[in-house]
């Protein structure tokens, strides 16, 4: 039987190209907004700072504001 994350946020390790799960959950946090991202949905972030994004406007603030 598939277990469901039911709402919990996932840890992840961002790189380059991807992600890798540290803990298991079925969304991440806007770093700038706090909108929750489901990972099916992720495709911003940094890599550096290991922060994710929700859109790639938001992505592009964050790094203006660094």
């Amino acid at each position: 039987m598939l277990m469901s994350q039911g709402g919990r946020v996932a840890r992840l390790h961002y790189m380059a190209n991807g992600f890798r799960m540290l803990a298991a959950g079925d969304h991440v946090v806007c770093a700038v907004s706090g909108q929750a991202i489901p990972l099916d949905d992720l495709r911003y972030w940094n890599v550096v700072r290991q922060e994710p994004y929700a859109s790639a406007d938001i992505a592009v603030q964050a790094e203006l504001a660094r």
